[in-house]
């Protein structure tokens, strides 16, 4: 006899009502507050359209206005009789034809769309985590190794490294790195930081990579073993497969929170996404607003990450 399920409506309603309560609430909290909110200023800092003023380089009077679609092309003839032309925005026409115009006066204008600052800071975001993340990796794998080697003097460096990194917060690192280790080495900002993110992602990963490979039965290297296959043979190809499977979803907690922890370069002046909020909340006021939308940028970023980390982990289980 087949089991009946039970129905889940009463459960995805219980969820809306929860989305509710919680829409409910901050509503309630932002009447509380009596902030004048201001959501129309935060687009222009994600693009905006820029600017340059085109000057007169001699003095002369206008000869010609010729319209070239948006544009329009002005030619000056100057007091020596040679010309010279100017092609700006129509819209931004400043003279008319038989004008005179000096040195330095103002023809027009050009407009180009350009990256805002909150751009720019997801920008650099994404590329300091994902470099950060990659060398991480890479430090984790071989600590890692070093970790559960044999060899003494391996396993020695390995744990105290792990232990040293784990055991002090990550922006007393990052002011080490850069006021110490970068000015002995004469290091930028940004090698900077991103040394200091991938060594501490590096001390976490190794644990992760030590437990996955701990976790791969022994039994597996007994049978690559007896089918002629060497230590670092059967680590590459037996147990290393199976183990990264295992470690995917620790892994990925792990890079999502070094997402988040990138925000704590910006003491040492990289204008990532969170500096760059801050300044624009200075040159603003919009306090909320700004940090709302930070907020809501980190999200989508961790979010595709973690949607990335799900497609892989459906992979890997279809190949099973």
């Amino acid at each position: 006899m087949l089991k009946q399920q039970r129905p889940q409506w009463p459960w995805h309603g219980l969820l809306a009502l929860i989305g509710l309560g919680v829409v409910a609430a901050l509503w309630y909290a932002t009447s509380v507050v009596h902030y004048e909110w201001r959501w129309n200023r935060v687009p222009q800092y994600f693009a905006y359209e820029a600017e340059q003023v085109e000057r007169a380089g001699d003095a002369g009077r206008v000869e010609a206005i010729v319209a070239e679609g948006e544009r329009s092309r002005v030619t000056v003839r100057k007091d020596d009789g040679q010309t010279y032309a100017l092609t700006v925005a129509t819209r931004s026409l400043k003279v008319g034809e038989r004008d005179e115009v000096g040195e330095g006066d103002v023809v027009g204008a050009n407009y180009a769309w350009k990256a805002g600052p909150l751009a720019w800071g997801v920008w650099v975001t994404i590329w300091i985590s994902f470099v950060a993340g990659a060398l991480g990796l890479v430090i984790g794998l071989v600590t890692g190794l070093c970790r559960i080697s044999r060899n003494p003097t391996l396993r020695g460096i390995a744990v105290g490294y792990i232990e040293l990194i784990r055991g002090t917060p990550l922006l007393v690192q990052i002011f080490i790195f850069y006021f110490f280790i970068g000015t002995v080495l004469d290091l930028s900002r940004e090698v900077a930081g991103v040394a200091a993110l991938a060594l501490f992602t590096g001390a976490y990963v190794a644990e992760i990579v030590r437990a996955g490979i701990q976790s791969v039965p022994r039994g597996q290297s007994e049978a690559a073993r007896s089918l002629g296959m060497g230590a670092a043979q059967t680590m590459r190809w037996i147990v290393l497969p199976q183990a990264f499977k295992r470690t995917l979803p620790p892994l990925a907690g792990q890079f999502i929170s070094l997402v988040k922890d990138s925000s704590l370069v910006s003491v040492i002046a990289i204008t990532d996404l969170t500096k760059a909020g801050r300044e624009v909340i200075t040159a603003t006021f919009a306090t909320f607003e700004i940090w709302f939308t930070v907020a809501l940028l980190y999200l989508l970023i961790t979010s595709a990450l973690s949607q990335l980390v799900f497609w892989m982990e459906r992979r890997f289980a279809r190949s099973d």
